[in-house]
């Protein structure tokens, strides 16, 4: 019986998986609240400004956040679906950094913009949208830009609407193309590539709002503490997937090794080159070992942190493992010993869980160069926010993406001229 289910699952672990997250979502949803309180919540989502920092536990509680993430994973599943995609590594990365940031910043009113420009851009090109799917569920990550300007304008509500609309078509027809371009500024080693993108289109745009005298301000809302419940939770969906890894290929942990000698620049899709269960496995430790980094830090289980926690649970299926990963996590934890930040700050907690973005540089250049990465990365994370007043979602994939492109052409500089010093010596 089990190697029949075993044999029924090969090949569409992946699938199977992401659909069983999508369920839990919903089902936690109607577990922690009534329909009632679930449908208000919702509303509440939609219609309040949802620029960094926006968490829906505290903004709408727990039900109607997970409801919102069940819906953002199921839409991002059945378009994949639809255009008949295999469920790769890059598949699991776009599809839980979208539940993830669907409990701080995105629901399916202000993501549909974009993806709306991206099919545009697509038809422009006389090209099908399975080629520019994945870029416009990443490019989603100036959802916030919607709704923002839906109350930032002064006309009234339905022009305000339909000038927020436009603009964010019109930021899903231009990333596809600048998202091309910032990919070779920092050649592979940001894995969270469009964040880098929609930060400079972000900063652009404020840029363009501030000419007339408008002005996008920061928000902070987040909620405080570990909620024991939601703790146990996370703990048994990560070790599920573990789990499910082992289940389907016992011999997986040889795969595993192999898949962590890997550097992760990118592409380093985990899936295609060592296969889903040892991914599954790959993603199941990492999901416990930032659980566990904010535990020991005493941090905060909020929307953001948790939405950060998912998102590098699925980058563990494109360029990230425990080995590449520690060194930059080191870096953000050390550099609070020599600046005024705690582990603690919001900002901090989730600059170290998504400073799996900056994995790669500690993969190819080695532990020192990842701390320091890692160092430089919390630093320039909690400025680079104010630059576009919080409307690019993914402002922790501006930062690496900056630190990318600072460090590794000094990393290599100095590894070139260490390396023509060793080449004279070796000839005299």
């Amino acid at each position: 019986m089990t190697e029949k289910i075993r044999n029924a699952l090969e090949g569409r672990e992946m699938f199977v998986f992401s659909i069983a997250t999508a369920l839990l979502l919903f089902t936690a949803a109607f577990f922690l609240a009534p329909p009632g309180e679930l449908l208000r919540g919702l509303v509440t989502i939609a219609l309040t400004r949802d620029a960094l920092v926006t968490d829906y536990f505290e903004l709408a509680g727990f039900g109607a956040a997970f409801f919102n993430a069940g819906m953002i994973l199921s839409l991002a599943i059945l378009l994949i679906r639809l255009l008949k995609l295999p469920f790769t590594g890059l598949t699991m990365a776009v599809l839980f950094i979208n539940a993830g940031f669907a409990l701080f910043g995105k629901n399916p009113v202000n993501v549909l913009p974009m993806l709306l420009g991206t099919w545009l851009y697509a038809r422009f090109h006389g090209a099908g949208m399975n080629r520019y799917i994945y870029t416009a569920l990443f490019g989603s990550c100036l959802a916030p830009m919607v709704t923002e300007l839906v109350y930032m304008l002064p006309f009234s509500f339905a022009v305000n609407l339909a000038i927020a609309v436009t603009v964010g078509v019109f930021a899903g027809f231009v990333l596809p193309p600048l998202s091309v371009h910032t990919a070779s500024m920092h050649m592979g080693y940001n894995l969270f590539n469009m964040g880098f993108a929609g930060g400079l289109f972000a900063f652009v745009m404020m840029c363009v709002l501030q000419s007339f005298g408008l002005e996008s301000n920061n928000v902070f809302i987040w909620s405080y503490g570990r909620p024991s419940w939601l703790l146990a939770s996370l703990y048994l969906y990560f070790a599920a997937a573990l789990l499910f890894g082992l289940y389907m290929d016992r011999s997986c942990m040889h795969s595993l090794l192999r898949l962590m000698r890997h550097p992760g620049r990118a592409v380093a899709d985990f899936v295609l080159m060592d296969g889903a269960p040892a991914t599954l496995v790959n993603m199941g430790i990492i999901g416990i070992l930032c659980t566990t980094y904010i535990v020991l830090i005493g941090g905060d289980l909020s929307g953001p942190v948790v939405g950060a926690i998912l998102t590098a649970f699925g980058f563990a299926a494109f360029g990230g493992h425990a080995k590449n990963y520690l060194p930059i996590l080191a870096g953000v934890f050390l550099s609070t010993f020599i600046n005024h930040m705690q582990p603690t700050t919001p900002g901090i907690q989730m600059g170290a869980v998504f400073a799996i973005g900056l994995a790669p540089i500690a993969g190819q250049f080695g532990i020192l160069a990842g701390i320091i990465a890692g160092m430089l990365h919390a630093a320039v994370v909690v400025c680079s926010s104010s630059l576009y007043g919080g409307l690019n979602l993914y402002n922790n994939g501006f930062s690496t993406g900056l630190v990318a492109i600072v460090l590794v052409p000094t990393l290599e500089s100095f590894i070139k001229g260490f390396q023509t010093q060793k080449e004279q010596k070796n000839r005299h």
